[in-house]
């Protein structure tokens, strides 16, 4: 009754219904039009990654005095999931991760606070403690590089820290930073032959000049009214004072640093170096805050850059490189016009109803559209090409109830009833079904919104975009369609509808008459042939195999090189030259950033930089445009190129949809002893060689580092009185340096005080021959006195998992091998391997990932079918007419699992959410069927003339509605992303199917299942909410 009055109010009070109309219109606009726009889903990560930077410490020490400590503090936090820790040469990386149900800012707070409390524990001489978080809006939107082989390093210091202030300035940027770019600083090269003939400690140079640096206000004094602020001799205005920085009294004379050192600007020592296109250069990075729109922050930026390009010097030039927004310009305009395409399919779809009915219908999709991008914009949702994807794929939905609507009032007007009567009569006759058919379809999607980890943020704006669009075309389809109807459509049509109808009409006479009528006769061959066709094309699962997200389709990638541990810094860019001279012959690759020491600054949202290593380094290539044929050829191409290189591992990878996993295929052996793990990672590393459709096997530990072991004589060091602790700073104040203090410029400019040994480049062994140790007596000791240097190895790494040791073995597939089938394989033969007592192999990598996200599928699919069972019970009120509307769902697997199998496609993640939609586009079809049959019933109609009466008039509503959902979600099948084409292939297929068969499965199962007779009681219960039965025909 409540349905029949809003429809019958909106019809009486049309002027009502017409500003509503232009305010839903003007709202939708107005939210396109400011709506944040952005490649991906914003996504904050509950994970939190700490950094420790020692210096000098091997990876042992690293495990035991930082490592270790961490765990242990932050294992008491509650909600955690997962402590991931490397410990490598002068460097801890302890990744946590915690439930992906809290709240990720608490949660980053809670280990800063626990890191912030242990830090007074942990060893001296940390260099860099930071605790960095994980969220998709970190990612860079645009890289520039400033380029000169001529310019010196201050020049594109002071050029790269102007550009980054201006930029800052940028409404909308959250951090602008400049890379690849050593530091400038005052160095005080010490003269350690110096200092030792005039008995001076070499730690005497670094605390005077580290006192007088220092800036301490002497406090006011008052002299009668007047009141002074006193100035002491601490801070540097210029170089000279530092030279004239007094050391101490020695032998009877005034020492000042210019004495013993000397002072100039100078370079830190480079660890980190960058090129684009082979050309010297620096790079500044820029990313935006939250809920921004990347178009207008690009803007900004790029004005910016366009005023600071002219005051250039001649030698130094800008490239803009990289540029977020094209990517995603690229992949909304492809939306846009799938959208485009979407909308002239489903118009054609309507042409049976009538060119003014179609019209009526089409009013459905922009209306429904724009309270659904309000709905995205006043939750915090940005149009992404999941959410564009999911309001693509809701087009086909939100006008089913439209349709619905429409063809019955169309029904009753060839009837002979009048605009306004048919408008009232005819949708107060289904609004029922109407609303059933819609809950069940917003309980499919309802549990998508609740998956669990970070496949399920990730995904979560599609099923929000599905959601708000058809929960507002249900209000639509009952209050602006019979309005629209009662004042456009025509009492004086054909009473047969117009040559398209016509055509179906005998189309439906001609064949599914006969087919109908043979399936009411055997209902039981029928229900039990349907049944053991769905069970029959379960076996196409293996054949399918499974995934969890597949390629981004983005010209971008990055090649990854790492040299054995202790290779040179040169040595390692003598491969990333060779990389980035192969890169460049390729003529569809734009631009090559060469990344020496370091990966690139982050430019995709789960692809972390890696820490400076003087063997690592990554060139970021960009193509022309991306080819899903072409690109793919050209990277095993150059992949091969790379093989050829001795001395390194080169990957090239591509960049992934989803949550950040380490590789495709990851083995984890975990076991107590390092070398029991390094034998038992070679065999695993062999064996994945073995595999077919494995490439770039990665084995952390196959190669152990070498160190110089200055081998110090303690006895000797103590009998000669050099105080305990000594030799270690003073290697470390020649060798690293120590910074005592800072220079500020007039500008404002802070640059470190650094005093080391004299440095070109770097240090060579030879450097060890200048170093003197000062003793309690006030004499020098030469180093090689009290060494005797031999090379020892040690791990290179050491990784630990949930406190316990590991090493991962990681490997890549062949284009054209399906991961799940591979790593299937791999651990088959894994089983086969003797392992000692205590040690342990386990999958990580995409099997990991997917066993975690596909189990919370698992809860939405059987959530979604008892939600809808439920819906059913409701509306039916038995349970034997709610199993004959639930007998649908079977039948659409089987399309659904016959659309991946002919398109190529696997089972990912996203296929899975298509059968999971699917679920409730199906019962909207069987609602409709079983709903009307029961009102021929109730209105004396006998049964089988019911049922074949219901399956004839409710055919042509449900093809339709099918066709349009068909229509919508063509072009996404037809784009070829492996993230969304798979769901709209299954849920295409399985719309196929289900339509073809459950216009036969459904009514023979009605006739077997349902009452001989519905009692005159019950059928008052089932018609309670809606208005009074209509005549059926």
């Amino acid at each position: 009754m409540i349905l029949s009055n809003i429809s019958g109010f909106a019809v009486r009070n049309w002027q009502f219904t017409l500003v509503v109309f232009a305010m839903l219109a003007a709202i939708g606009l107005n939210a396109f039009n400011t709506i944040p726009r952005a490649e991906d889903p914003d996504m904050k990560g509950p994970f939190a990654i700490v950094n420790v930077a020692l210096p000098g410490a091997d990876p042992a020490d690293i495990e035991k005095l930082v490592i270790r400590p961490i765990e242990d503090a932050i294992n008491r936090l509650d909600d955690l999931e997962e402590i991931n820790s490397r410990a490598e040469d002068g460097l801890a990386i302890i990744q946590v991760e915690f439930d992906w149900s809290t709240d990720p800012d608490k949660k980053y707070d809670d280990v800063v606070r626990e890191i912030n409390a242990l830090r007074p524990t942990l060893p001296d001489g940390i260099r860099r403690l930071d605790v960095n978080k994980f969220r998709t809006s970190l990612t860079n939107i645009v890289q520039v590089a400033l380029v000169s082989e001529t310019a010196p390093n201050r020049v594109l210091e002071d050029l790269s820290d102007d550009l980054t202030d201006e930029i800052y300035r940028v409404p909308g940027v959250r951090d602008a930073d400049v890379w690849a770019l050593p530091q400038s600083e005052v160095r005080v090269s010490l003269d350690f032959g110096r200092l030792a003939a005039l008995g001076i400690p070499v730690t005497a140079v670094a605390n005077a000049v580290g006192a007088e640096a220092a800036e301490l206000p002497g406090g006011p004094i008052h002299a009668g009214a007047r009141r002074f602020n006193l100035k002491t001799a601490g801070g540097y205005d210029d170089l000279e004072e530092i030279r004239g920085t007094v050391v101490g009294n020695f032998g009877g004379n005034i020492v000042r640093v210019r004495d013993v050192a000397e002072v100039s600007w100078a370079t830190e020592e480079a660890t980190y170096l960058g090129w684009y296109n082979g050309e010297r250069a620096a790079f500044v990075t820029a990313n935006q805050k939250e809920a921004q729109n990347v178009f207008e922050v690009r803007e900004g930026i790029y004005e910016v850059l366009d005023e600071f390009e002219h005051r250039l010097p001649a030698d130094v030039r800008m490239e803009r490189a990289f540029d977020q927004t094209v990517s995603v310009a690229s992949r909304l305009n492809r939306l846009y016009i799938d959208f485009a395409i979407a909308v002239s399919l489903v118009s054609i779809t309507l042409l049976p109803l009538g060119l003014r009915a179609a019209a009526i219908v089409m009013v459905s999709i922009p209306l429904s559209l724009a309270v659904g991008i309000a709905l995205l914009n006043v939750t915090g949702f940005s149009l992404n090409q999941l959410s564009i994807a999911g309001l693509v794929l809701s087009l086909g939905l939100l006008v089913d109830d439209s349709i619905v609507v429409v063809e019955n009032i169309e029904r009753h007007l060839r009837e002979g009833k009048k605009r306004y009567e048919a408008a009232i009569a005819a949708t107060s006759q289904i609004s029922l079904a109407v609303v059933g058919c819609t809950a069940a379809l917003i309980l499919a999607f309802l549990p998508l919104l609740f998956l669990p980890g970070g496949a399920g943020k990730f995904t979560r704006s599609l099923p929000v975009s599905v959601l708000f669009t058809v929960t507002a075309s249900l209000g639509i389809a009952l209050t602006i369609i019979p309005f629209l109807a009662s004042r456009l459509l025509s009492d004086k049509a054909h009473p047969e509808g117009n040559i398209f109808l016509r055509v179906i009409m005998r189309g439906i006479h001609t064949f599914y008459r006969p087919l109908l009528h043979l399936a009411l006769t055997w209902p039981r061959t029928t229900v039990i042939g349907a049944m053991a066709l769905c069970f029959a094309s379960f076996s196409l699962i293996p054949v399918i195999g499974f995934s969890l997200f597949p390629p981004a389709d983005s010209r971008q990638f990055l090649v990854q090189i790492e040299t054995p541990q202790g290779t040179s810094i040169e040595e390692t860019g003598k491969a990333l030259d060779y990389v980035t001279e192969r890169l460049r012959e390729r003529p569809e690759i734009d631009w090559v950033m060469g990344n020496l020491g370091r990966s690139n600054p982050q430019i995709f949202y789960n692809e972390s930089a890696r820490e400076q290593r003087a063997n690592k380094a990554e060139a970021f290539a960009q193509m022309a445009e991306f080819d899903k044929e072409r690109t793919p050829v050209l990277q095993d191409e150059l992949r091969a190129e790379f093989k050829k290189y001795p001395g390194a591992q080169i990957v090239l990878r591509t960049f992934k949809n989803g949550p950040p996993i380490e590789a495709p295929i990851a083995v984890r052996i975990f076991g107590p002893d390092l070398a029991i793990l390094k034998d038992l990672a070679a065999e695993v590393t062999r064996l994945l060689e073995n595999v077919e459709g494995t490439r770039d096997v990665v084995n952390p530990v196959r190669l152990e580092r070498t160190d110089y072991n200055l081998g110090i004589n303690t006895e000797k060091a103590g009998l000669l009185g050099v105080p305990p602790g000594e030799i270690d700073r003073t290697v470390r104040l020649a060798i690293v340096g120590e910074t005592v203090g800072a220079f500020r410029e007039t500008d404002g400019d802070e640059f470190p005080v650094v005093t080391r040994l004299p440095l070109d480049r770097h240090h060579a062994v030879e450097a060890l021959q200048e170093i003197y140790v000062p003793t309690s007596s006030g004499a020098s000791i030469p180093l090689n006195q009290l060494s005797d240097p031999y090379l020892e190895t040690a791990p290179a790494r050491i990784d630990r998992f949930d406190r316990q040791r590991l090493v991962t073995v990681t490997a890549y597939t062949q284009t054209g091998y399906n991961t799940e089938k591979v790593t299937n394989e791999v651990f088959e033969r894994i089983a086969e391997l003797p392992r000692p007592p205590g040690y342990e192999f386990r999958a990580g990598g995409e099997i990991e990932a997917r066993q975690e996200g596909f189990s919370g599928l698992g809860n939405a699919i059987l959530i979604a079918i008892f939600g809808i069972i439920g819906v059913l019970i409701l509306e039916f009120r038995a349970f034997r007419t709610t199993f004959v509307v639930a007998g649908v769902i079977p039948l659409g697997i089987v399309g659904g699992l016959l659309g991946l199998f002919v398109s190529g496609y696997s089972l990912s993640f996203t296929a899975v959410i298509g059968f999971v939609a699917l679920i409730g586009i199906e019962i909207k079809s069987s609602i409709l069927l079983v709903d009307f049959t029961n009102q021929l019933r109730r209105d004396g109609v006998e049964l089988r003339e019911a049922v074949e009466r219901a399956g004839e008039i409710r055919f042509l509503p449900v093809l339709l509605t099918s066709l349009t959902a068909i229509g919508g979600l063509t072009p996404l099948a037809m784009q070829g992303s492996g993230l969304y084409s798979p769901l709209a292939f299954v849920i295409i297929g399985g719309l196929i199917s289900s339509t073809v068969l459950s216009r036969l499965v459904t009514p023979a199962m009605y006739y077997l299942l349902a009452p001989r007779e519905l009692d005159t009681q019950e059928r008052s219960k089932e018609r309670l909410g809606g208005a009074a039965a209509q005549p059926g025909d």
